[in-house]
């Protein structure tokens, strides 16, 4: 795959453009958008950008990140707090994501998402109330490993890391991690699955694959 250099500012405009040219696969009134890409890629900053972008548009958006939707300590540490395997299929609360996040967002649905559910810190529901997404309006989802789970997205993007821009760009207190995202790469090939690639190994000078 040919990867064309872009700044974020113009990827972002790109992404915004397509996003008011794509329909919602199931017909429904709300467009679904996956920023995939661990947190050293930073998926949330991207998210937040084209969120934005939007908005100057005129459309409404809501904006959620799957670390809002962990599961319980008491389940994501059952085998350890640094178990790469657990991370990768046990740490997200997927099925609450579903129910919760597109679950509004399908067809006849109410539009009224939930922006996030569990608090890592407090291990408590966090409580938030549920947010209207006007029709027409557009969800981002951003964390990682989000396209390895069927989740009904209209546009994905996936934020590529090397392995060893990832390594140098993971906090060492989370390098126990890595391993996850190489199963991932592995196990779904995210790079391949998305519908946009971008490569962030320099967080200055990204690079992508472009829209058709």
């Amino acid at each position: 795959m040919r990867l064309e250099a872009i700044t974020w500012e113009r990827l972002t405009e790109h992404l915004a453009e397509q996003a008011l040219r794509t329909t919602a696969g199931d017909g429904g009134p709300w467009l679904r958008i996956g920023v995939d890409g661990a947190p050293a890629a930073r998926p949330g900053e991207l998210a937040a950008r084209v969120a934005e972008a939007l908005r100057v548009r005129g459309r409404g958006v809501v904006v959620v990140g799957a670390g809002g939707f962990l599961r319980p300590a008491s389940l994501r540490f059952e085998y350890g707090r640094e178990d790469p395997d657990t991370y990768y299929s046990g740490w997200f609360d997927t099925g609450a994501l579903w129910r919760e996040v597109f679950g509004p967002l399908e067809a006849g649905g109410s539009g009224r998402v939930l922006p996030d559910l569990w608090d890592p810190v407090t291990d408590r529901a966090t409580r938030s109330p549920r947010v209207e997404l006007p029709a027409g309006g557009v969800l981002l989802l951003h964390g990682p490993f989000l396209l390895g789970h069927w989740f009904p997205f209209d546009l994905t993007v996936h934020l590529r890391l090397s392995p060893g821009a990832l390594e140098r760009r993971t906090d060492e207190s989370e390098r126990w991690t890595l391993p996850a995202y190489a199963r991932y790469e592995e196990e779904v090939g995210p790079g391949d699955a998305a519908d946009v690639l971008v490569r962030a190994d320099d967080p200055r000078h990204p690079a992508w694959s472009g829209i058709g």
